[in-house]
Parts: C-alpha cells; structure tokens; sequence
C-alpha cells in the first residue's frame, strides 16, 4: 500500500474550514485507492506570526522537505500586512523548492451559470500554465530616499531563457495531451522590450519542437477582453507570473467562482515537495461562518492526488464534485444557495 506524508498548513480565515473538510474528502479517496497519507497539521499562519514574529520557525524548510507534498488552505488577515504572508511563506516555497509550474485548471461545470450568456457546460475548459519562480514577482529592486519628496521605488521584472523555456515546454507537453492540442502565450512585448521579448523567443523556440500542437501569442490585455469575449476560444495558456496570477482570477469568474479555482504549485522534477491551494485566499470576511465553498481546496486535493500517482482517486474526486454542480444542491453562497461548508463535503461524500 502506498502511503504519503503531507504537511497541511490551515493558515487563515476559511483556509482551516475548508482543508479540514478537504481532508474528509481525501481520506476516503484513498482510502477507497489502497493508498493511506499521514497529516502532519503546522500552525503557520498570518495569525501566528503575529504571536512569534516568524511565519516559517527556523527549520521549517527542512521539516517540510521531509513531505510528499504540502496542502495549503490560505495566509493572510486584516491585522498583519499583506507582504508577510505573501514574502514569508508563499513566494520563499516557490523559489525555494522550485514549483515552478503554477498550474490553475477553469472550467465550466453543468450546473454552474456562467456570468457571460450562452456558455454551455465545458465549453471553458483552459488550463494555465502560470510562471512561478521569477518574473515580476522577482524580489529584486529596492527604495530610495524613504519619506521624502524624491522618494524612489524600483521594481525589477527578471526574466530567464531557463525560467521561460521550462514553463512554456510544460504547458506544450500537456497541450499535446488534450484533444484540442492548442496552447496560447501571453506576452507584452511591445511594451516590455527586454523581458517580454526573452519570453516570445524562447516561446517560438519550444513551439518549433512541438509541430502537432498549436501555437499563438496574444498580448495580455487583448487576451483579457478575449477571456470574458470568447473564452472557449482558449486550450492550454502559458503565462509569466503577473499576467497569470491576474488572468486565472478573471477565468475563475468566467466559469462561476473563484470558489471553484483549485491550484497547484508544482515541482516537476520533484526534488522537492509541491504545494496544493485553492486560489480564493483566506476571505477573512466570512470566516467562521460556516458558510465557505470548500470545492476549490477538494479539487486542489484532487491535483495533488494526481500529482502523486493516485489518479484513479482523483477522476473520482473530480467526478463527485462534478456530480453535486450538476445536481444542482446542496450549494454555497457563492453559488446562490445557503448551504453550509460541511453539507457541501457530506454531498461530495455521497457522490464519492
């Protein structure tokens, strides 16, 4: 029997509400797979900072290399600044293990209204491929003269041909694997000369070893309008970190909520653990309410069920939350019910 090690780090707001009843989910899911995972539960969180002054203890990277993988619910509160959570825990693990691969899937449910008219089940299906290590979120630049009039802010974008190239032959190795075999970059190149440019030749540099899949570049602002215009028109879309992060938010509404956006920072290579998360973050203003769709984390499970070879139990999972969308109940908020965290996870459950 196969058995896995994983770190769960609740974290804030929803984020223990909704990993808690994720967890339930995958307990039966392997269990049902021959499979068993042990929970090692660690209190990082914005909330504990605040009572230790560090979001990571000091051998906290050792300790989490010791897992299979980290399941992650959300860091952040009102009390403390947002560039804590953000550059003390989530930015230093991508780096840090090298989850280059930020992979956010957005489809379209039978059973979930799409904002946009006439969109039927499945016809939003895109997986993005969104760049996880450098880009504009690189932690390089600096301020000047603090406090002054000539205060000064430098923000550098650092782009890689190792960087660009791994992530975009990731996003085609997995195009070519989907029936449409189509894979879209989002670029800015004629308005970032240096960075952008990198990015678009080493995107027509891959594209040249994959002759059965379908490559085009759009800039990111005309693929925004296309999101919300056509976006069946999308497959597989490759991104640099900011162009991502906003562009899968924008997705997550297209196809219902961002109560559906599951993640995963990926590690390829797996040399070292790679972290699952639902994308909605820690939604402080609903916390404790019972009332969070715990969905995106049960389905950022599911990625982590494939990730780690138990991919019969994550089509399961999959197709059990795909089951309570289309039955139309038990539902969220979110989702224009009143149903409850817990009730969700039961119906998934059942579905299970």
């Amino acid at each position: 029997m196969p058995s896995f090690k994983i770190a769960v780090i609740g974290g804030d707001g929803i984020g223990p509400e909704v990993i808690d009843q994720a967890v339930r989910v995958l307990e039966v899911a392997t269990s049902k797979a021959n499979a068993s995972f042990t929970w090692n539960k660690l209190p990082w969180s914005a909330i504990n900072y605040e009572k230790t002054g560090v979001m990571v203890p000091d051998d906290g990277w050792d300790l989490l290399k010791k897992h299979d993988a980290i399941f992650l619910g959300a860091v952040g509160h009102p009390s403390v600044s947002d560039h804590i959570p953000v550059h003390g825990l989530l930015l230093p693990m991508r780096r840090m293990f090298d989850q280059y691969v930020n992979l956010r899937p957005s489809y379209l449910y039978a059973g979930v209204d799409s904002p946009l008219r006439d969109k039927a089940p499945g016809s939003i299906d895109i997986l993005f491929f969104r760049e996880n290590t450098e880009g504009e979120y690189a932690p390089i630049g600096g301020r000047l003269y603090t406090g002054f009039p000539e205060e000064i802010a430098i923000q550098t974008n650092t782009f890689t041909r190792k960087g660009c190239e791994r992530i975009i032959r990731a996003a085609f190795n997995a195009a070519r694997n989907r029936p449409r075999k189509k894979v879209t970059s989002i670029t800015k190149s004629n308005a970032q000369t240096f960075g952008m440019v990198l990015w678009d030749e080493c995107f027509k540099r891959v594209a040249s070893e994959f002759k059965d899949v379908n490559a085009s570049s759009l800039l990111v602002d005309a693929a925004a309008m296309d999101l919300v215009r056509k976006p069946e028109h999308f497959d597989v879309i490759v991104a640099s970190n900011l162009f991502g992060d906003i562009l899968t938010d924008l997705a997550a509404i297209v196809t219902g909520t961002i109560g559906l956006a599951s993640s995963g920072n990926i590690n390829p290579d797996r040399t070292f653990p790679s972290m699952f998360e639902p994308v909605h973050g820690s939604a402080p203003d609903i916390a404790g309410k019972g009332m969070a769709n715990p969905m995106a984390a049960v389905l950022s499970g599911a990625l982590m069920l494939e990730h780690l070879g138990l991919k019969d139990a994550a089509n399961n999972v999959n197709q059990a939350v795909a089951k309570v969308l289309k039955a139309g109940a038990p539902r969220t908020p979110d989702l224009g019910g009143k149903a409850s965290t817990k009730e969700i996870t039961d119906a998934i459950l059942a579905a299970l």
